[in-house]
């Protein structure tokens, strides 16, 4: 395990990256203080998110990642004419 502070890790950053692809963990520190921790995408660990997963997964070649990420703030909802389908179903269940 190496321990690096921000500014070391940015000016290295390809040397830090090879020391996490051959299996090495690299701690990065904010003034002295642990903030960070890299790690090779095959060592995924049970408790990280569902970004990291994904990522594990496209390197292993079982899931391809998409081109573009879209948000789910961005989308436009879908214009139909007619009822609105919640209304539609509260009547359903009438």
């Amino acid at each position: 395990m190496h321990y690096v502070g921000v500014r070391e890790l940015k000016n290295r950053l390809t040397y830090y990256l090879r020391l996490t692809r051959q299996g090495d963990n690299v701690i990065v520190t904010d003034r002295g203080k642990p903030m960070a921790i890299l790690h090779a995408v095959e060592s995924v660990e049970e408790t990280a998110g569902t970004e990291e997963r994904l990522a594990s997964l496209a390197a292993k070649g079982l899931v391809r990642l998409p081109v573009q990420h879209v948000k789910a703030s961005d989308k436009q909802p879908a214009k139909v004419k007619g009822k609105a389908v919640s209304k539609m179903i509260i009547e359903d269940r009438r």
